[in-house]
């Protein structure tokens, strides 16, 4: 009973918080489920597992719903983390139920500096879980945020880029998912990561009496640097690094200035080859597969 009590208590008390103190919901209602995880532990080492849905049918016949078996276990999960990794409070209960399920703490810190910095709503944050966007990253660079080193911008980009065929378009040529591309650009520079800016795409260059277009031309606004992105529909081929490298010295002698860091380019394909990117001379060029949904 001591538990219960107790917990009982934290509840009303936060209930009351929540009706009196409208500007400190979210403070109070982490607080407070901390708080319950906290006794919840405890209850469980003296009582074990079971107490947990003791507590809970007691819990919702006296208080009413929001107090499941599975989110009272969230509650404890969620002291549990806070108690060995500290996570953030700006984000909302509702935040912490889609991440609390992941059970990999370095998954869950990816999204909450994300929701963080990109204020992500419940749907988005979802969303972004759903494509699996922490796991398409590169495995050195999941090292690297578990160090919490600074990362390059081609390294924070998913491999593969999810795609959203939102018309439904058969027959997919490099015209044509450019159209995809830009029919949602808003999806598609959050795909690639933080601090996307679009530009033009079919952006004109002109090299002696000659008009090339890049795919699209982009800005990063965290690096600083622009970004030239290339379709391909099929397997890339070493002459898509050629044709790619002198967009980007394009960029880099008419368009950047000497804030700007050098030009970064992505080659999007159907099938990367690494074996190409490898080999190539200039490590500012890298190639990310597509997928389209």
């Amino acid at each position: 009973m001591q538990y219960y009590n107790e917990i009982k208590n934290q509840l009303v008390n936060n209930e009351i918080n929540r009706k009196v103190k409208n500007y400190a919901i979210n403070k109070s209602d982490l607080d407070t489920y901390y708080n319950v995880g906290k006794l919840l532990s405890d209850a469980g080492k003296h009582y074990g597992e079971g107490i947990i849905k003791e507590y809970s049918k007691r819990l919702t016949k006296e208080l009413g719903r929001g107090y499941s078996i599975t989110n009272l276990k969230y509650m404890r999960q969620y002291y549990l983390y806070q108690k060995s990794q500290p996570l953030a409070d700006q984000l909302s209960w509702s935040h912490y139920q889609l991440l609390l399920p992941l059970k990999d703490i370095d998954m869950i810190n990816y999204y909450v500096k994300i929701a963080e910095r990109q204020s992500l709503s419940k749907r988005q944050l979802r969303e972004r879980i759903k494509s699996k966007e922490y796991e398409r990253l590169p495995k050195e660079t999941k090292e690297k945020l578990k160090r919490n080193d600074k990362l390059e911008l081609k390294e924070t980009i998913p491999n593969p880029i999810i795609i959203n065929n939102t018309n439904n378009y058969d027959e997919i040529s490099e015209k044509v998912l450019q159209k995809i591309i830009m029919e949602d650009i808003p999806s598609f520079l959050e795909s690639l990561g933080n601090g996307y800016t679009f530009i033009k795409n079919e952006y004109k260059i002109k090299m002696d009496n000659q008009y090339n277009y890049i795919d699209l031309l982009l800005y990063n606004y965290i690096y600083h640097c622009f970004v030239v992105i290339e379709l391909k529909i099929n397997e890339l081929d070493k002459r898509d690094i050629g044709q790619i490298e002198i967009y980007m010295n394009y960029i880099n002698k008419n368009v950047k200035t000497i804030e700007d860091n050098e030009t970064i380019g992505i080659i999007l394909c159907k099938e990367d080859n690494q074996l190409i990117i490898k080999y190539a001379s200039d490590e500012r060029i890298i190639a990310i597969k597509y997928q389209i949904k």
